[in-house]
């Protein structure tokens, strides 16, 4: 499965922005999706996840994130989101998407996932 990331951009402190990534190749429902982000100097952090349909299609977030950030897929257009809002500095960082068939137990372990498409950069200053 190929990705592509887009729709990262710089945003004042309660802004939103809205994260798209496309999909190509291999069967897209069948993967488990992910979010995850980083910044230099630092590992990647999990922000969000959801499950392939054949799991219920279950949704995870991070805590840091959770009631701010909403993950969703269509699996028609092989399109994952990650609307966010409410947007902080501390939120800025390169955000990636990927894939993974990772038992629900290891769905927020980076390690799990694999193709990494190229991230988009979030930038939340005043």
């Amino acid at each position: 499965v190929q990705l592509q990331a887009s729709g990262g951009g710089t945003v004042e402190p309660g802004g939103s922005l809205r994260l798209s990534c496309a999909a190509s190749g291999g069967t897209f429902r069948d993967y488990h999706m992910g979010w995850f982000r980083q910044t230099p100097g630092t590992e990647r952090e999990f922000v969000a996840a959801v499950a392939r349909s054949g799991s219920g299609g279950a949704t995870f977030y991070a805590d840091s994130v959770k009631g701010r950030f909403t993950i969703s897929r269509d699996n028609s257009k092989k399109m994952l989101y990650l609307e966010m809002n409410s947007l902080r500095p501390e939120d800025t960082a390169v955000y990636y998407c990927s894939t993974s068939k990772t038992a629900l137990s290891g769905i927020r372990v980076p390690d799990y996932y694999y193709s990494w498409g190229r991230g988009t950069l979030v930038t939340v200053s005043s």
